[in-house]
């Protein structure tokens, strides 16, 4: 079976406040981006994971993918099985690439051995690999809040929209992200700024992480004003960095130049 884990972009995230468990409540609105991976899952007579594409750290057995099969391994009387990754979408970036890849493989096993589980129950496998992961067992836009895991209902219409996402080559790891953010309310209703024409977007959906990483990473306010000088309506950091986006809603992209060491994505919505 072969499946394409896909991205997503953080219209908007407010880091809200600090939880007894370690972890922080936040809000945001998370909508799926077609920059994807592709990951194969096979029967097999011994259970592998191999990798292609852009480099992954750590060992295979730490891959959520591997996490994945082992986590229904557990409930389940799964036959060995070989995995195939390959990674296209940037790490480090705040676009869920590893969370998605995780989700998908939940969603390939379920489908391959037909395991009964309903998507309510495959989320909650999904919730125990990472607080995004869930997000992508339905993948389609949410307003997502608690740790990011959970998840209500929201009408938004982007039919039209182009979207150009510039990766500058720079890792923000999740733990240094939150290391440097810190916790107030939320300074707008994200549901409520969002049902607005995109143009008031850019004075009232913020994200946390940009206004604490730019200082340390010039680059990303040079990307983001680059976008608007471009033409962009919108444009923003994705989760937790560094990746940044703008989107076009005539459906068509000004030319833009990036350094050759940039990956950029661009498409429709």
């Amino acid at each position: 079976m072969l499946v394409f884990p896909n991205a997503k972009l953080n219209l908007g995230l407010y880091v809200t406040e600090q939880r007894p468990d370690g972890f922080r409540n936040l809000e945001s609105v998370f909508v799926p981006l077609p920059w994807c991976d592709a990951l194969e899952v096979l029967q097999a007579p011994a259970t592998a994971l191999t990798l292609s594409g852009i480099p992954i750290p750590g060992e295979a057995a730490t891959n959520l993918c591997w996490r994945a099969y082992e986590l229904l391994k557990a409930d389940f009387d799964l036959p060995a099985v070989q995995m195939h990754l390959h990674k296209a979408v940037p790490i480090g970036a705040g676009l869920g690439g590893g969370s998605g890849d995780a989700a998908f493989a939940l969603r390939a096993l379920r489908e391959l051995f037909d395991l009964p589980l309903t998507t309510g129950q495959l989320q909650q496998y999904a919730r125990r690999l990472g607080s995004d992961c869930a997000f992508f067992v339905e993948n389609k836009p949410v307003f997502a809040y608690e740790k990011g895991d959970i998840f209500a209902p929201i009408t938004l219409d982007l039919t039209g929209v182009a979207c150009q996402v510039v990766y500058p080559n720079l890792h923000i790891s999740t733990a240094e992200a939150y290391a440097r953010v810190g916790t107030r309310p939320p300074r707008h209703d994200l549901r409520q700024s969002l049902a607005q024409p995109m143009a008031t977007w850019r004075d009232t959906v913020t994200n946390d992480f940009e206004d604490a990483l730019t200082p340390h990473y010039p680059v990303l306010a040079d990307i983001k004003a680059a976008l608007y000088a471009a033409g962009a309506t919108y444009a923003s950091l994705s989760g937790s960095g560094s990746a940044v986006y703008g989107l076009f809603p005539d459906s068509e992209l000004p030319p833009l130049t990036w350094s050759s060491e940039y990956q950029v994505w661009s498409g429709p919505l």
